[in-house]
């Protein structure tokens, strides 16, 4: 059961919260307006959509992003002025241990922590599927690839090559899809053109070519103990054709888009498809799912950090928490990118590398804590 001091702690450290992330959104909104101002004034874009479908989905997505810095921030600001109001040396006074003052630091950052799980995991995807569509209508230009010569794996054996790729129209050039089986061709489509239809879920071929191999091992009168190999083809031409494939519109968005708008239950369902097709950005999509999990536990790790500083009397002031509390912050984000680098250029394990900055700043919060004003 909370009592007074929980009580007190947790309304300054939530409140505190809240309207420093507020009021930092206000700002970054202000720079994003005025940033986007000209395009959205060129497009004429619709009131409704610049309020309902880009910023009611911008809020949730960096106030989410930069939670965990929020909360040091909000962390380092109450509990300082708490220090500096000697609050903590009447609480410590009367019997109460650190470790003690600590607990309703942690029922706060556990509140956080598991609203930030369910806005990357469940809420965020969904409102990044708007985002996204909004910034590539009006402010991207509608998007479009300029990928050229491309070429993707779409099931084990099987390689899609297309010269070029229309986004906006969903369509293909130059077309040609190879079945390779122990290292030799089994089947071959090549085709002028490819488009996506829509209505059966299905790519429709136009002037196709189709070759088709078939190896036969035959006895060699020369040599009785080895029998020889020979192959047959077929050809065929068709003015269009059909065709279902393991691939579709949305694998040819921009790269962040085809996982970023996915759930947690949808991107491991994608992660499977890609490793099923022998994708070679696995590591991507993996780091995305972990960090997701890694970075609002980062919550516990700074907020401890912070109560640990600031809980103290020292020269300076607040400026000088807040000046050390960024400059940890700013740390563990580099620690976060160079990890997750070291992931996708397969130099480290997804799992292992996007959580090496919380167990290294768990040491530097155990040894904070440890030294804490007692």
């Amino acid at each position: 059961m909370l009592k007074i001091l929980d009580k007190y702690i947790l309304r300054k450290f939530i409140g505190t919260f809240f309207f420093s992330i507020a009021l930092m959104l206000c700002i970054f909104i202000v720079f994003d307006i005025s940033e986007k101002l000209q395009s959205f004034v060129q497009e004429k874009v619709p009131l409704k959509e610049i309020i309902f479908d880009h910023y009611l989905n911008f809020i949730p997505f960096y106030g989410n992003l930069f939670s965990p810095l929020f909360t040091f921030i909000a962390v380092i600001l109450f509990t300082s002025k708490m220090a500096y109001k000697t609050e903590f040396v009447a609480i410590l006074s009367s019997g109460t241990s650190f470790r003690r003052i600590l607990r309703p630091y942690m029922i706060g950052a556990g509140l956080i922590t598991t609203m930030s799980l369910i806005l990357n995991h469940f809420v965020i995807p969904k409102s990044n599927k708007v985002r996204i569509a909004f910034e590539d209508k009006y402010i991207n230009n509608g998007y479009t690839t300029e990928e050229r010569n491309i070429h993707r794996q779409i099931a084990p054996g099987k390689v899609l090559y297309m010269a070029d790729y229309d986004n906006q129209t969903n369509t293909a050039r130059h077309v040609s899809i190879e079945t390779i089986s122990n290292n030799k061709q089994i089947h071959m489509l090549k085709a002028e053109s490819m488009k996506w239809d829509s209505t059966t879920n299905a790519w429709v071929l136009a002037n196709v070519f189709e070759r088709k191999i078939i190896y036969l091992l035959i006895p060699d009168s020369t040599n009785l103990s080895t029998p020889k190999l020979i192959f047959k083809e077929t050809h065929l031409t068709y003015p269009s054709k059909k065709i279902k494939m393991a691939f579709s519109p949305k694998d040819m968005l921009r790269f962040q888009s085809r996982f970023e708008v996915l759930n947690y239950f949808e991107l491991k369902k994608f992660i499977i498809e890609e490793k099923q097709k022998g994708s070679d950005r696995i590591d991507f999509y993996e780091v995305e799912m972990y960090k997701r999990t890694s970075f609002p536990f980062a919550t516990f790790i700074l907020t401890i950090i912070g109560v640990s500083i600031s809980s103290r009397k020292i020269r300076g002031g607040v400026g000088l928490h807040i000046a050390i509390g960024l400059l940890l912050s700013c740390l563990y984000i580099l620690f976060m990118h160079v990890s997750t680098t070291f992931s996708t250029s397969g130099l480290a394990q997804p799992l292992i590398a996007v959580w090496i900055p919380n167990l290294i700043f768990s040491v530097v919060a155990f040894y904070l804590y440890k030294n804490a004003q007692q």
